[in-house]
């Protein structure tokens, strides 16, 4: 199960903390699938086939700091257990289009994640981070709940692109390899003559 966090409704789609429900969005787009409303869930889903590769895309129809309500029911009712878990989130603490992928830790202050922790019981729970930065003199709320400027939306499409081919990559290969690939700045990225 890959689910992407953010905040539904309109006014919210392109603003920093939607990063989640763009990156799955991403990748209904790539495993051209559609996405469906849940009846019994507070959620809407995509089922993402490709080879060797099955999964669950999950944008929780809950507000961010209610995202497990959604998530722990929909796990425990497939039998699923944390294991079979991806989070797609932002970071405000990590630079505009970088990633950090762990296997698991703490919340870091992400009240979305936090709630995810709490309503599964577990921080063994892996995560995918999207740098979103911050904007000095802007409040954290402020600036994760306003749209993104438009000289940022490159970045930002280059970071979902690369957070899509991470979650695939821990489908396929697992945490490990995918961290090993994956979690370095876009400065360090540049340096060594990569593609941000």
């Amino acid at each position: 199960m890959v689910v992407g966090l953010g905040n539904p409704g309109s006014k919210y789609e392109r603003t920093p903390h939607n990063i989640g429900f763009m990156v799955v969005a991403r990748l209904a787009t790539l495993g051209s699938c559609d996405w469906h409303r849940s009846w019994r869930f507070p959620a809407h889903t995509a089922e993402w086939r490709r080879e060797a590769i099955s999964l669950l895309l999950v944008r929780p129809a809950t507000y961010m700091n209610a995202s497990g309500q959604a998530v722990a029911p929909m796990l425990r009712k497939r039998g699923w257990t944390a294991g079979q878990l991806i989070v797609v989130l932002d970071d405000a603490d990590l630079p505009l289009g970088s990633l950090r992928i762990r296997p698991q830790g703490s919340a870091g202050g992400h009240r979305g994640l936090q709630s995810v922790i709490d309503q599964m019981g577990t921080e063994a729970i892996a995560r995918v981070r999207i740098g979103v930065g911050r904007q000095a003199g802007t409040g954290l709320a402020d600036h994760v709940l306003a749209p993104f400027g438009g000289a940022e939306w490159p970045d930002v499409q280059t970071a979902i692109g690369d957070a899509a081919a991470a979650v695939l990559l821990i489908a396929e290969e697992g945490v490990d390899r995918t961290m090993n690939r994956f979690n370095r700045t876009v400065k360090t990225k540049k340096n060594e003559g990569e593609m941000p």
